[in-house]
């Protein structure tokens, strides 16, 4: 006789899944994606489906064989942790280094805790920042993207990574910074992962989410807000030292990190008021990250940092309970 599982009222029903949640995820990604591919070509293409396919047949092969349970890779969250997972690396990344880190991302940081639902941290997230400290060569071994017109990519450090290492051979943030042009930081970035190279494309995603009402934008509106608040503080307190609150917005990961890795329904918090703080912590880890640590970049170690905080933030504030005001 199976048994009666009995929750407490209301009982509303919604057209919404998982399944069709995570797939509006997956449309958002696709502008992207395409131009990670077009810009990075078919390398690019390769991390893609290395890292897409090693975290599906994972999770299917860990739910099935170890959990004794049923396969969850139909709610398409596997494959969305694909692609985070490889946008957040270089294009250069051999395929059995994305294996590993679809190995730490689906094995350890979410089937270990249970499945979808119930991991603490983004997975996409902890499997980037493993490979990050264990193959550190593999992933700070850049390459400035080939361009919509074939020209030839050549290796150099990423905008952050010059602003960083000109600093410490005494060059200003002026003379760094006049090489490079916000539009071509908008459009194409010139170096880094390959969800770095267009922001355009990425807030394009971030918008239709919005518009689908899949997501909610307090948490990317506030890390937004934090970082171009304290780069401007910084910033005019020494400009000679400190960058300003544009060129901190479009470097780096903080886009593909606001928009679809903060956001996350899990590891974020549910009140917005609780969005909110996590969302000014993560921007304002960031920059203080950015300018004092010893990475250049600093966002996945803020999300990471803020997603231990969710449990307090959660039980500090707390959502308005059905039918009251």
């Amino acid at each position: 006789m199976s048994n009666l599982i009995i929750s407490p009222s209301p009982h509303i029903h919604s057209k919404d899944s998982t399944r069709s949640l995570m797939l509006d995820v997956i449309i958002a990604l696709i502008p992207a994606v395409i131009c990670s591919v077009v810009f990075y070509g078919w390398r690019e293409l390769l991390v893609l489906g290395v890292s897409v396919a090693s975290c599906v047949l994972l999770e299917w092969a860990v739910t099935k064989y170890w959990m004794k349970a049923p396969s969850t890779v139909g709610d398409l969250s596997a494959v969305i942790t694909g692609i985070l997972l490889a946008l957040n690396l270089p294009y250069t990344t051999p395929w059995w280094v994305v294996f590993i880190g679809a190995v730490v991302a689906i094995g350890v940081a979410k089937l270990s805790f249970g499945g979808i639902g119930q991991n603490i941290w983004n997975p996409a997230l902890v499997g980037r920042v493993f490979l990050l400290v264990s193959f550190p060569t593999y992933m700070t071994s850049w390459s400035a993207p080939q361009g919509l017109f074939g020209v030839d990519a050549v290796s150099g450090a990423t905008p952050l990574g010059t602003i960083a290492e000109g600093l410490l051979q005494g060059s200003s943030v002026q003379e760094l910074t006049s090489a490079y042009n916000y539009k071509d930081l908008l459009f194409a970035n010139l170096g880094g992962s390959a969800g770095e190279v267009c922001a355009l494309a990425l807030l394009a995603g971030f918008v239709y989410l919005c518009c689908r009402k899949v997501i909610k934008p307090w948490i990317t509106l506030s890390i937004f807000a934090t970082v171009a608040l304290t780069a401007l503080v910084f910033n005019l307190a020494d400009p000679s030292r400190f960058t300003g609150p544009l060129f901190n917005l479009l470097t780096g990961g903080l886009v593909l990190g606001a928009c679809f890795m903060a956001t996350d329904y899990v590891t974020s918090p549910m009140s917005l008021w609780g969005g909110v703080i996590f969302g000014v912590g993560i921007g304002f880890l960031t920059m203080m990250i950015r300018y004092f640590g010893s990475y250049p970049e600093g966002v996945s170690f803020a999300i990471l940092i803020m997603n231990s905080v969710v449990p307090l933030l959660n039980r500090w504030f707390h959502q308005p309970k059905f039918g009251r005001k």
